[in-house]
């Protein structure tokens, strides 16, 4: 997932008129400060976190953050595909999102098993 995001947001990069926004202190209609920054780094550090955590916690701590986390990534996957409707995004944000989904259903299953 997080690498799909981060593919993603550099072809972004690519798109014509992306760069000058940038350059003029505006992503995705909002005005780049501090905290969309901040934002922006924990989007993509939390799975990172999430994939050290799965190995470190509980069983069933760890079934229920990755319950809750992927579905939480999998709402911003579903939003981002509505808001970006351009063929990399359809499939970086859409296979992301599968991903999550899957976190989401191998959790819940495995909650069966305990």
């Amino acid at each position: 997932m997080t690498f799909a995001v981060i593919v993603y947001s550099l072809l972004m990069l690519m798109e014509t008129g992306v760069l000058e926004k940038i350059i003029a202190g505006e992503v995705l209609g909002m005005k780049i400060g501090p905290e969309v920054l901040f934002v922006a780094a924990l989007e993509r550090w939390f799975p990172l976190v999430m994939a050290f955590l799965s190995l470190t916690l509980k069983d069933s701590i760890n079934r229920r953050a990755n319950i809750i986390a992927g579905a939480v990534y999998t709402v911003l996957g579903v939003v981002s595909l509505a808001e970006s409707p351009s063929g990399h995004s359809i499939l970086l944000w859409g296979s992301a999102t599968v991903a999550t989904a899957l976190i989401v259903w191998y959790a819940w299953k495995s909650k069966k098993k305990a």
